[in-house]
């Protein structure tokens, strides 16, 4: 057996009056990928932060590499070898690509970078097969390639050991692909990888290892080859969970009207001919490759991009000039991919996140009534089950899953008719997910019109009553769920209908 990179014994960690971490014991093994499981909240990501120096545990024993920690911090934990690469990124915007990668070990040469950075960029780009322009900046970059970055800075610093935080929650399945390779590839110049993860599967492919936690605690370590899908969720919930989709609702009758109807959009480089309507009731998926134009498309319905051609009706009517502010009057609503950068207030509470895109309606005289406000969120609060159910707590102290659950209520706080749904599961587990799908399918049962967008296929398919596919910047057909399964649509995505009609 390999000796522990990280050994940690008896590690405990509180935040105010929540246990995050209580009595860990772990050995992280040299030159293993090493997965870590459970549900928001369970304790993996602040296990993370301290074994990258992000936090300090409170007591317990830590070694590194042989070494026993005491004070640490990311610049410490840095100079030993071990790189942390976030579930929301920490990068700097308004620099290249390169400059990120770089970033605090570059080599100047009259204020440019120098050569030789520029030749171990090249390298590292192609042995991750990621293929980014080295001098793009990262905030015109997709998330999903600035994912890319985060893990080249990792490399770049000659890491020992990575801990990955959601590594490919914003990659496509080949994209995800190439990052698998890259792991294998650590793994052999016997670096180590903590692998944080809400899909199951890549956790059984790809890991050496698992830990499940629960409730802050280790639950069991194990070999990967002993767990399946369904064992690592009855560790987590401490139960049994079927791994299925909710029931969706009936089909709309056909002489429904639609609720919202998009007609040959055109939006900056990434939209160029998309066309679907969507009833009441009905749930409209749309998928497509990352790149494909999804994402866009919401935005540009949603009034959040210029639009340059096309039209958008809603109930009928014309909904043009769009913007953010008329569609939440139109009763329109997005959840966006970032709930970090576009969809909450991390610094601000739960009350004032939710209330917000719809403030106006608690203004008493020309002051807000907090009565009202705070008996409106209450209402959404407990209807999601959101945990710990304080409306005055930041958001920023809650898990991943209930976050999402506050952006939900910020949404159907508004009252839509027409919901746009862009990642609505990105960055949390399995039971998370399980709540969240239930909630779609019955918003759709009480009458919006959803339109979902998902980089998780089986997603799309599963909670779909139809699914349009996209493909740069165009939707290019529609398949029926009940007739399609994922593996051809996949097929189509990448261009082999011809494959699958053989």
């Amino acid at each position: 057996m390999s000796e522990a990179a990280v050994r940690l014994r008896g590690v405990n960690k509180r935040f105010g009056a929540t246990q995050a971490l209580a009595a860990v014991d772990l050995d992280i093994l040299t030159g293993e990928v090493h997965a870590l499981v459970g549900q928001n909240g369970a304790g993996k990501s602040t296990l993370g932060k301290i074994i990258g120096g992000i936090y300090e545990r409170d007591s317990g024993d830590f070694d590194a590499f042989g070494q026993a920690v005491g004070k640490w911090s990311p610049r410490l934990a840095l100079d030993s070898g071990i790189a942390v690469i976030h579930q929301e990124l920490s990068l700097v915007p308004e620099l290249s690509v390169a400059q990120n990668v770089f970033l605090g070990i570059e080599r100047h040469r009259f204020g440019l970078l120098g050569g030789s950075v520029q030749d171990r960029f090249e390298a590292l780009n192609e042995r991750a097969s990621f293929k980014l322009d080295p001098n793009a900046r990262v905030r015109d970059l997709r998330i999903a390639d600035q994912q890319k970055v985060e893990i080249l800075r990792a490399l770049a610093r000659d890491a020992r050991l990575i801990v990955m935080d959601e590594p490919t929650s914003a990659l496509s399945i080949d994209e995800s692909r190439h990052l698998f390779d890259c792991i294998f590839w650590l793994r052999e110049e016997e670096r180590t990888v903590v692998y944080v993860s809400h899909f199951l599967e890549e956790v059984l492919d790809i890991s050496q290892r698992v830990t499940v936690m629960r409730d802050g605690r280790v639950i069991r370590t194990g070999p990967a080859t002993d767990e399946t899908k369904a064992s690592l969720v009855s560790g987590m919930l401490g139960r049994s969970l079927e791994l299925t989709f909710p029931a969706a609702p009936s089909v709309p009758e056909d002489g429904a009207s639609p609720a919202l109807e998009v007609e040959r959009l055109a939006a900056g480089p990434a939209v160029r001919d998309v066309s679907f309507s969507v009833r009441r009731g009905e749930i409209v998926g749309i998928a497509g490759l990352v790149g494909s134009g999804r994402s866009e498309t919401l935005r540009a319905i949603f009034g959040a991009d210029p639009s340059d051609a096309g039209s958008v009706r809603l109930g009928g009517d014309a909904y043009d000039p769009r913007s953010p502010n008329r569609s939440i009057a139109r009763g329109l609503g997005m959840i966006p991919e970032s709930r970090r950068d576009q969809g909450l207030i991390a610094g601000m509470s739960v009350r004032s996140n939710v209330s917000l895109a719809e403030l106006r309606e608690y203004v008493r005289g020309g002051l807000v009534s907090r009565s009202a406000e705070r008996s409106a969120v209450r209402t959404l609060v407990e209807r999601l089950d959101v945990v710990p159910p304080r409306l005055e707590a930041t958001v920023a102290t809650f898990s991943g899953g209930n976050q999402q659950k506050v952006l939900f209520a910020k949404w159907l706080n508004t009252a839509p008719s027409v919901l746009l749904l862009d990642e609505p599961t990105r960055g949390v587990d399995i039971g998370a997910k399980r709540n969240i799908y239930e909630l779609i399918v019955g918003l759709a049962t009480e009458g919006l019109g959803i339109v979902l967008v998902s980089s998780e296929l089986e997603e799309v398919m599963e909670l779909s009553h139809r699914v349009h596919l996209m493909h740069a910047g165009s939707t290019i057909d529609i398949v029926d769920p009940a007739d399609t399964n994922v593996d051809d649509v996949v097929r189509r995505l990448f261009g082999l209908e011809a494959e699958v009609a053989a």
